[in-house]
């Protein structure tokens, strides 16, 4: 795995938490939420989030089969759910946890299941 790959769930994180954080701005504003969706910086960085997520991620799908490649970006689930409850101080109950820990035991199987033993 290439250490840039591990961008993707990165960049995905971020644009999900700038997504969120236009939402939380234009739920503010009142009736016209769409274009205070459009016109908000937060929406425009989460745009370049997906936009260079996309890029990395067709270098990821050219070097990788699509069922190696696809869990990559389960780990942004897991990501996600930890800077929404710092940032927005989200709950994260018990079982939440205990699910991203599957996640990331899934991912991690995956992972190494292609390589040789021993």
């Amino acid at each position: 795995m290439r250490p840039i790959w591990l961008m993707v769930p990165l960049l995905n994180t971020a644009q999900q938490i700038l997504l969120k954080q236009s939402a939380v701005d234009a739920g503010r504003a009142g009736g016209a939420w769409l274009g205070d969706i459009l016109s908000s910086h937060w929406f425009l960085a989460a745009i370049v989030a997906e936009i260079v997520c996309f890029a990395i991620w067709m270098s990821v799908l050219s070097e990788l089969d699509l069922s190696k490649a696809f869990p990559l970006s389960a780990i942004s689930y897991v990501l996600i759910m930890g800077v929404a409850w710092l940032a927005f101080g989200e709950p994260l109950p018990l079982l939440r946890l205990a699910g991203s820990l599957l996640i990331l035991v899934g991912v991690w199987l995956i992972a190494t299941a292609s390589r040789p033993a021993g």
